[in-house]
């Protein structure tokens, strides 16, 4: 550990020299392979954080994808099914729990996480330093490396990719400060933890929330902690699968993260799953392709583009049947890292399986947006805990 590291450059490449360093004691990581860059911290901290908090939380092994400040997934270990094994390209793998979170925190968003920032909560295993191996992302931070591990991650961009080590102990001064065109700005840092009676008041006429919502709505509470704001993000089955982040309006979140959860269902539709692509096609470009082909305003030149990718031309969905197999999705959490100042929110939620719902309140329409809950039969939560991220 030292006191200092520089860095590549800061935001952009024009912005030299960069460094980061504390003004007591040493800095709480390492670089064990690679060098980051400015934004490669912005991510590790914030990433290293979520992560943390979830393991802390829900016990089990955590991961998050990030790409530019916020994360595109967030999971825990829990086990995959066969279909979500298939979507998200690992159903060769032998997966720990560890990987398995990465796995699914990596397949929620795949175009988004292309060149992602990981963070995992515990020791890097060597299944999940292989899963690593093969996906184009710019660096890892974790609390330490089994050897196996660590010389996979740092064989990875011929030894540029950056590996980082945390000490899993390290707990920054509660004050915070950030300079901007400057001006010092200081302020207690968010160190709230997530607790039990934030899902206490329950303000819809259905009141229950099983297990698995509520280890869902801890899921969708951390990670929206980290999340640029405005943020909305739809969780099920032990991940998030759907952000929508750093919008300015409420609806404009919960549509995009609506659209995400929407494609990580109809990447689960058995036409998708028996896709059969040319041999040595790359990951990310197998991806790009199953993106156009779930889109309704694919281009004639995209098309055109298959041949290169597909080994059988792919039959068609039509918008009937991506909108039938779309709403087979259930038992979605929504959470909100603010109010819904409308109702128009939780009906754009209704179309993506969201039954609860998980949000600070004290709109002046909170009346109306509870109507709206009770109208689709979900389950409110307010947790009266406000989680702007900036």
């Amino acid at each position: 550990m030292s006191k200092e590291i520089t860095l590549r450059y800061g935001a952009n490449p024009n912005q030299t020299p960069a460094r980061a360093y504390v003004n007591r004691g040493e800095l709480p990581f390492q670089a064990l392979g690679g060098a980051p860059g400015y934004i490669n911290l912005l991510d590790a901290l914030n990433s290293w954080q979520l992560v943390a908090e979830l393991k802390q939380s829900t016990g089990l092994p955590a991961a998050a994808s990030f790409k530019h400040v916020s994360p595109s997934g967030a999971a825990v270990g829990v086990p995959l099914p066969e279909a979500l094994r298939k979507a998200y390209f690992v159903d060769d793998l032998e997966l720990s729990p560890l990987a398995a979170a990465y796995a699914r925190a990596r397949g929620v968003d795949r175009m988004s996480s292309f060149g992602d920032w990981i963070a995992l909560s515990d020791p890097v295993d060597e299944s999940t330093a292989r899963l690593i191996s093969r996906e184009v992302s710019d660096g890892v931070i974790a609390p330490g490396y089994e050897p196996a591990a660590l010389k996979i991650l740092t064989a990875k961009k011929s030894g540029k990719y950056v590996v980082l080590q945390i000490d899993p102990g390290y707990v920054p001064d509660p004050v915070e400060r950030r300079e901007v065109f400057g001006i010092t700005l200081e302020q207690h840092r968010n160190d709230r933890p997530v607790s039990n009676e934030d899902f206490r008041n329950i303000v819809t006429t259905k009141k229950d929330l099983p297990e698995g919502a509520l280890r869902d709505m801890r899921i969708a509470w951390i990670t929206l902690k980290y999340t640029q704001s405005n943020s909305v993000c739809f969780a099920a089955d032990g991940q998030v699968i759907g952000v929508g982040a750093g919008q300015q309006s409420r609806i404009h979140c919960t549509r995009l993260a609506g659209v995400k959860a929407d494609l990580w269902r109809l990447r689960q539709h058995p036409a998708v799953l028996g896709l059969k692509f040319q041999p040595g096609v790359k990951r990310p470009d197998r991806d790009n392709a199953i993106d156009q082909y779930l889109r309704d305003d694919v281009t004639p030149a995209e098309k055109s583009g298959w041949k290169d990718i597909f080994a059988e031309p792919p039959q068609p969905l039509d918008a009937g049947e991506k909108i039938e197999w779309a709403r087979g999705l259930r038992g979605v959490v929504l959470g909100s890292d603010a109010f819904f100042p409308f109702r128009d929110s939780i009906d754009r939620a209704s179309q993506s399986g969201v039954q609860y719902v998980l949000q600070p309140g004290g709109s002046n329409r909170d009346d109306a947006v509870i109507q709206a809950c009770d109208q689709y039969g979900m389950v409110m939560v307010f947790s009266g805990v406000r989680l702007f991220h900036h």
